[in-house]
């Protein structure tokens, strides 16, 4: 083989394997799962979904992501940003959240009064009308935290029976 030969698949061949390389790394790159957000960063941004709105605002505009996150207060006690706004009630924050792409729960639509919504799942789902949320609030305490926009859903799961505003969470 002549030098020129040689030297042009010498050359051919490393392009080949720094190609080959980086596909497999890029897989590698893939496959591998982002570190999950700090914990202090969920809490802060759970603590201000109960009412600080320019927060929530910016942190979110900051990390997308932490719309979806939830904090463990322990023994599993599990809450979001849009959760904090539903049992106190903050309409505003709860509506920024879902308008952002917040995952909705059944709290926070009867909190916002949205009894063409809340009904027809608790009439498929009656055991449903005392389930806890977060803390342990139920959904009569949510409908109570609505105030004018969910009186109907009031009546309506005090009709059903409901008549706890807060339920225990289970020891462990």
């Amino acid at each position: 083989m002549d030098r020129k030969k040689f030297i042009v698949e010498v050359a051919g061949s490393a392009a080949a394997l720094v190609v080959a390389s980086n596909k497999v790394a890029g897989q590698v790159m893939a496959t591998q799962e982002p570190a999950p957000l700090p914990t202090s960063l969920v809490k802060e941004f759970v603590i201000a979904g109960h009412g600080n709105f320019p927060k929530v605002q910016d942190m979110l505009k900051d990390t997308p992501n932490l719309i979806y996150a939830k904090f463990d207060w322990g023994n599993g006690d599990y809450e979001a940003a849009i959760e904090g706004a539903g049992h106190v009630g903050n309409k505003d924050i709860a509506n920024f959240l879902l308008d952002a792409g917040d995952r909705v729960t059944l709290y926070v639509l009867t909190m916002l009064g949205k009894t063409e919504l809340v009904k027809p799942v608790l009439e498929a789902y009656p055991h449903l009308i005392n389930a806890k949320g977060p803390h342990g609030f139920t959904l009569l305490h949510h409908a109570q935290a609505g105030g004018k926009d969910a009186e109907e859903l009031y009546v309506y799961l005090k009709g059903k029976g409901c008549s706890e505003d807060r339920l225990k969470l289970r020891e462990i």
